[in-house]
């Protein structure tokens, strides 16, 4: 693996790390030659991610990880300064749509339940993952960001976390959450040298959108509303994660990095 540089000697958590945008990003940070822990909680998608990279000349490892879960954070950083010496990158990765996981095929424009038939459940499942779980690792970052000298803390949100469409809404305030909440935990830690941004992904090919994708009317018209006229792919996004938590974006901080191809400018 090509050791290009522009993370050389920092050290990074991926959460999400076993597929699509986590998987790629972690490849794309170890690549640039930082020491990445990768965590996710499917073990073995997971560490095969890791031990690819490791295959491929970079440096990783893999941490099986629930993101609700308060006290395995302290334990991931604990392992990130361990093994590593510092931790100088977060990028909080992991989420889920909400909808039936037994869903292969999309069968409507929303992907979940609508509002009205919406559990308290259901909603308190996408908020724990998709917004506590950004809390509780940005947390639980930050004293080792300060040990370090500062850090970039890159959360993913969503065009979903700008506008609203038919997608579940709690999908959508989960997103609105970890984009509002970047901006707060940017201003407190602007001091520290913790730089902390959100990026919004539109439409990427991932397992997550598999379903809606297979759908070839939904496929079609997310699409239509794409004016470059593809779906992303993880490395897109990938691409957008690696510039924030390089030195290129030294002067960034609480903003929003839109990619989705247009869609939003529409």
């Amino acid at each position: 693996m090509e050791q290009a540089g522009r993370l050389a000697g920092k050290v990074a958590i991926v959460t999400g790390g076993a597929s699509g945008i986590g998987a790629e990003t972690a490849r794309q940070f170890a690549q640039h030659g930082a020491k990445v822990l990768l965590t996710d909680a499917n073990a073995a998608q997971g560490a095969a991610v890791a031990d690819g990279i490791v295959k491929a000349g970079g440096t990783a490892m893999f941490a099986e990880q629930d993101v609700r879960d308060e006290a395995k954070w302290e334990t991931i950083v604990a392992l990130a300064e361990r093994s590593y010496g510092r931790l100088d990158i977060l990028c909080n990765i992991a989420g889920i749509s909400g909808r039936d996981p037994r869903l292969n095929i999309q069968t409507s424009q929303t992907a979940g339940p609508k509002l009205v038939e919406q559990t308290l459940a259901q909603w308190n499942q996408v908020m724990e993952i998709n917004a506590t779980g950004v809390f509780l690792g940005t947390r639980a970052a930050i004293p080792a960001m300060q040990r370090a000298g500062g850090g970039s803390i890159i959360n993913i949100s969503s065009i979903c976390g700008i506008i609203g469409s038919h997608a579940n809404a709690a999908y959508h305030a989960s997103k609105g959450a970890v984009r509002i909440f970047s901006k707060a935990a940017a201003i407190q830690h602007a001091p520290d040298r913790i730089r902390v941004n959100s990026v919004h992904p539109g439409f990427v090919d991932t397992p997550m959108t598999l379903p809606g994708h297979s759908n070839p009317d939904i496929a079609r018209k997310r699409l239509e509303a794409t004016p470059l006229g593809r779906f992303g792919t993880p490395y897109d996004i990938a691409a957008g994660c690696l510039y924030l938590a390089s030195d290129e974006s030294s002067w960034v901080t609480g903003s929003e990095l839109v990619i989705d191809g247009g869609m939003t400018a529409n």
